[in-house]
């Protein structure tokens, strides 16, 4: 009964922190969100059993991934209320689909007829495991995890390209190119 009452919890922290993000306005209060957000699903993942995602959701990805975030935000000046560069031809319709697509397997979900297996058909206590995780991430998905090390690499480096000023700051001219 109480693991219940701490799933309800965490499960709607989760999800009004997910709808807090996309409706914040303010980028710095959108990062923090995401934060709480990350927070509440690693909660979620230790009450399922699965003590190592738990904590390295709270280490990679709260931690790391969301302070690299927010040290961008905060270097770049984002404002609240800043309007986006350009929008996708179709972008309504497309994120309308895509909404459609998830309630279709929220309720497949929900309804029971979709049932969710971990790799190799592995109980789900095995599936959190570390043994299990390394397996996983070092044999199947060893590309994957490198090519994400090498993404965030390319980040930082576009972050101190963007706060330096780009090429113009390199040549001793100031940003306005004069």
């Amino acid at each position: 009964m109480v693991d219940m009452f701490f799933f309800v919890v965490f499960g709607l922290a989760a999800v009004l922190a997910a709808i807090g993000v996309v409706a914040q306005r303010n980028v710095l209060y959108s990062g923090l969100l995401l934060v709480l957000n990350m927070l509440s699903l690693a909660a979620l993942y230790i009450l399922m059993g699965a003590q190592f995602l738990g904590v390295a959701q709270i280490i990679v990805y709260a931690g790391a991934v969301m302070v690299l975030f927010l040290f961008t935000v905060m270097l770049l000046g984002g404002r609240p209320g800043q309007a986006s560069a350009a929008r996708l031809r179709g972008q309504g319709a497309l994120a309308a689909v895509l909404v459609a697509l998830l309630g279709v397997d929220l309720a497949l979900l929900v309804g029971g007829s979709l049932h969710l297996t971990g790799p190799g058909g592995a109980t789900p206590g095995q599936v959190g495991s570390v043994e299990a995780v390394a397996q996983v991430l070092f044999e199947r998905y060893l590309w994957a995890f490198e090519a994400t090390g090498l993404l965030l690499l390319v980040a930082v480096v576009g972050v101190v390209y963007l706060v330096r000023g780009g090429p113009a700051t390199a040549r001793g001219k100031d940003r306005r190119g004069g």
